[in-house]
Parts: structure tokens; sequence; C-alpha cells
């Protein structure tokens, strides 16, 4: 696999108190400038991740119209205040989650994910089910619903999902997943097919009549029909493709259509009168009219929502969490419980260990069992940071189990005896770990407290401060000189191949690529390759958990945090959820009360 494109990277690490997550990429440290713990900082008792059920739909599942919130109307026009304007809008170059939010509400693929009160399901979109294969994932077959259509009103056939597909191998198309693609024709897929601009077809994806599509694999994938829910996947029809152009307004196939945008200043969208209700299990669309606006930082959102006055009663953010520094005085605030939106992402934070400067297994562990996981927390927003974790999949992804290998929960402080009695083991009291940090007023803060953890146990600490905008180019080298270092990293899809492949596949290792650890083991690659093989989802799962498991008993990394968002909303909308795949607040469900 090709190592992810990370999401608003240089901007997350710049901004101050933004929590930006990746999907399959690395994350930017958040950074509030504050250095101090919230009102649910290190005192309280570690918590125990509330995990995320994530199962396969079935036919019926995958019905329209989607499940409708408590007291739900109709009517009005909700406001979205956030800090940028989105990247990309054309599925083919969607791959940042907060480009995937907006675009849930124009943009339909074959499969989708649908909330329920039994968890997550994976569901037919525009697809009657989820797929169905009969060779363990090399073929895959979908029909499409009836009554599909585009904003004009004309039919969505299965040439557009043909053409979708097709349209991806052209060279302006560089933004989004590759996974598909090179599944269908390898490696290097552009050198095997240029794309429909030239009047040619792609043989891998057939359209035997106007509701089927067959892609022919090259090898057996049996969690491609969680592959096709990415928007990246998305379909476009041929007859309005503006190539380039359709980054700034594609045309829907969704509940709404975009009637204005204005770079970097506001998107507008009013309702698409051709999408039914009846086909759509995921998406309700209360709202007459969406108005988002960009330009706005955590602290300007979570001030006005504080305030409630005005038309920020009907307004919301998809992606601005609560600024850190009033973080306490949110919380302390009973007028407000009932509009934060907490819970965890599929993200998580590791302090990946330099296997390949760091040899001794032992060694390793003593790190591992050094870190002051409680302190470090406690700089970046107690609890609402995140739980601490355990292993490498997060609890919201299809594989998560808790293996407490080395007494994280109990001794979230870190146990410098247990530290000091492996090195001592080792034969390596006093070994120098190198520690590279974003050079942020909150990691200046959180590197002292990692400094005097890990010397307290045995180690000399040397530090090295990086500059934020350049930090993953100094750790992606498979030669950089440092030992221990930060890195984020979470799943495209909610399965374990995506979590844990393109981050310790031994195979893997090169500059800039996602192996951060330079972790290799022959053993576990073989196990990763027939684990991604496992057709049953669940049966899969419970491989990537031995997996897991198999690196966690190498002292491969630290894992720190399963990452945590709290939002916060105006008082007059109802149905705001958070979205557990994305790790942001869902416009899906979302009305005027």
């Amino acid at each position: 696999m090709t190592s992810r494109k990370s999401r608003h990277l240089a901007a997350a690490v710049l901004v101050a108190g933004a929590m930006t997550m990746t999907a399959a990429c690395s994350s930017g440290h958040s950074d509030s400038g504050a250095g101090q713990p919230s009102a649910s900082g290190s005192s309280q008792a570690p918590v125990k991740a509330a995990v995320t059920k994530i199962t396969v739909g079935t036919a019926a599942d995958s019905a329209g119209p989607a499940i409708a919130p408590a007291g739900a109307k109709t009517g009005g026009t909700v406001t979205m205040l956030d800090r940028d304007d989105f990247s990309h809008l054309d599925p083919g170059r969607v791959y940042l989650n907060y480009n995937s939010t907006a675009s849930e509400l124009f943009t339909r693929q074959l499969t989708g994910y649908k909330e329920t009160a039994d968890g997550t399901k994976l569901v037919g979109d525009l697809a009657t089910d989820t797929g169905t294969t009969t060779d363990g994932g090399k073929t895959w077959k979908f029909t499409l619903k009836d009554g599909l259509k585009w904003e004009d009103g004309s039919p969505i056939t299965s040439a557009d999902v043909k053409y979708s597909v097709e349209r991806l191998y052209a060279p302006f198309i560089q933004e989004g997943p590759t996974y598909i693609q090179q599944w269908l024709s390898g490696t290097d897929y552009r050198k095997a097919y240029e794309g429909p601009y030239k009047g040619k077809e792609l043989d891998a994806v057939q359209t035997p009549d106007d509701k089927t599509v067959v892609f022919k694999f090259k090898d057996a994938h049996p969690d491609a029909n969680f592959t096709l829910a990415m928007t990246g996947y998305g379909v476009v029809t041929k007859a309005h493709d503006t190539k380039e152009a359709y980054d700034k307004k594609p045309f829907s196939s969704g509940p709404y259509k975009i009637v204005s945008h204005v770079t970097d200043k506001s998107l507008d969208l009013v309702r698409n009168p051709n999408w039914d209700a009846k086909t759509d299990p995921i998406r309700n669309a209360f709202p007459d009219k969406w108005h988002m606006e960009f330009g706005y930082q955590n602290k300007d959102t979570t001030q006005r929502f504080m305030a409630d006055s005005g038309a920020d009663k009907t307004a919301m953010t998809f992606h601005n969490s609560v600024d850190t520094d009033l973080l306490p005085k949110v919380l302390a605030d009973a007028s407000l419980k009932p509009r934060l939106v907490q819970g965890l992402t599929p993200y998580v934070d590791f302090y990946y260990i330099n296997n390949t400067r760091i040899k001794d297994k032992r060694v390793r562990e003593a790190l591992i069992r050094a870190f002051p996981h409680q302190q470090a927390r406690a700089l970046q927003g107690g609890t609402t940071y995140g739980d601490y974790a355990t292993g490498l999949i997060s609890p919201t992804v299809l594989g998560y189990e808790q293996n407490d290998l080395y007494g994280t929960l109990t001794k979230p402080q870190g146990d410098p005896d247990a530290a000091k009695k492996l090195l001592e083991e080792a034969n390596a009291v006093g070994t120098t770990i190198v520690y590279p940090y974003n050079n942020t007023p909150t990691q200046q803060k959180v590197t002292v407290v990692i400094q005097q953890a890990l010397e307290k146990a045995g180690f000399k600490v040397v530090t090295k401060p990086l500059d934020a905008k350049t930090y993953y180019d100094a750790i992606g080298l498979v030669n950089n000189k440092y030992d221990l270092y930060w890195g984020g990293w979470g799943a495209d899809w909610p399965t374990g191949q995506t979590a844990v492949q393109p981050v310790w596949d031994g195979r893997l290792i090169g500059d800039l690529q996602p192996n951060y650890a330079h972790y290799k083991n022959d053993a576990v690659d073989a196990a990763m390759d027939a684990a991604g093989k496992v057709a049953d989802p669940i049966q899969q799962g419970a491989a990537w958990a031995a997996v897991d498991k198999q690196i966690m008993q190498d002292a491969a990394s630290i894992p720190d945090v399963y990452q945590s968002y709290i939002g916060l909303y105006g008082s007059g909308l109802g149905g705001v959820k958070l979205d557990p795949l994305n790790g942001e607040l869902s416009p899906l469900d979302v009305f005027i009360k």
C-alpha cells in the first residue's frame, strides 16, 4: 500500500486548539498554548474505552428512509461555522474527514454507514445491500436501487458508477484514496489505464445492465464493500463532469445541491428535489437550507456557542472542537451540558519507538512502562483529549480488543521501578533517548514531563525542538537520528486492515512512509496478509486483534491515547451527534427545534 496523505497536517500543528484528525494518515498535534489540566484532568480514574459495535447490515437495513431522531422537524436554515473552506468536494479528490462530512449532504456511494441503537452498520447506499462475492472477495457484485436520481432528475445508473471509478485514473485526481484503483489495475494503475477522457473504458469494472456493477480485482479483498463506502468512491455523472472545475461545485446525488460557493468565505446548499428519502437509509434532510461560513478559529466558535444569541442558536460546527483555553469554563457550566457532544474518534496517538536504533526489546519495554501518559494527557485536556490507549486499534474499529500488556491502565503515570529493572537486565541504564517534538507551547510542556519520567526510570534524554511545519518530514526519514517521537494514525474504514498494516508492515519501511517505528517482523507481515484475506468481518476483526497483540508483545511502540472529540452547538438545534467514523459532528440528523 502507498502511504496515506495527511489531513490538515500543517494547519493542525500550527493553529491553537485545533484538533484535526486524519484517516489512515498522520494527524497533527493540537496545541492550545494553555498547558493546564482541564476540569477533567489527571485526577480522574482511567476511562475504559467505549467500544463501537460495527456490523454488516442486511438488505432490509439498506432500505430508506433513514432513522429520524425524536422530535425532528422539517424547515429552516442551519448555519455551519468552521475554520477552513473545504479543500476538495470532487469525491475523487476527497480524503479529509472534514471534506467527507460536507460531502455526505450531496454525494452518495455504493455503500455507507448507518448509525442505529445497536451500533454502526455498513449498509447499501446506492446499492440494495452491501454487495456479494462468491470467490472470497476477488469479484464483487452490486445492484443499484430503484428510484435513484441526479439533481436534474436523470437516473443514476451502473454506467455512472463505472465512470466514477474510471475518472479516478485521470492525472488531475491526485488527492483521494487509491485502494480500488490498485486492486483493479496494480500499484502503477495509471500506467495500466489513463482514464475515460479519450474514450477508453476500464474492463475490470463491468456493467451487464443499468442496475448491476461488477468489480474484478486481481486478488481477494473481502472488505472491499467497506472501502467503497469512502467518499473518494462517490458517484460522478459523465454528463456533468467538469474535470478540475468539478471540485468547487459537484453535481448532487444526495439530499442537497450546491447553489453558491465563494472560496474561503461561504457555501450554500438547498434541497435537491430529485433525492428520494425512500432510497436512502443514511441521510435525513430536515433543514431547507445549509449556510456554511469559514474563517472561524476554535475560540471564535466556542465563544459564540456559549453566548448562544441570535442566528447562532441555529448554528453548529463540523470540525471545530471546544477551545482548550475555554474548556474548563464550558465543563463547569451546567447550562451548556445538554449541548456538549463528546466521544472517541478512529484516531490513535502513538509515541513511536525507532526500532532501527533501539533493537533490544527490554529497552523498548522500559520506555513503554516508564511513559507518563497521565501527566502528558493532563497538559492536553485531560480525559477530553482521549482515553488511555493499550493497543494499535481504536475502539471505534472492528478488531479492537483491550490487552493491557504493560499496565498502562493501572499505572498511567508510569512505572519507573519496573522500567529501571528492565534496563538493568539489559545492561542499558543510562541509554540516551533522543526525543524530537513540535516546538509549540503545549508540546514544550509535554516534553518536560516526558523527559522527567524517562530520566527517573534510568534513561538519559536529549530533546530536539522541530518546526511544526516540517515535523513529519523530519521523523519520516528512515535514517533519522531520533529514538522516540509522537505521531497519530486512523483507519480509512473501520476494520483493522487500514488501522494496522500501513503503519506496522515491515515491507513498507521507507522515507516518508507510515511505518514510522521501522518495525519489521516477518511473522507479523505474514499474519497481516492472512488477516486481510479473511472473508467474514467478525473473524477478520479477531485476526487483526491477534496481530495487534503480537506487535504489542514486541514492544514496538507506545500507544498513548484513543483520540476524543468534544464539541458545542447552538441551543436551537436537535439531532446533533458525533460521527464515530469521521470523528466530527454529523449533519445528517440535524433539525431546527
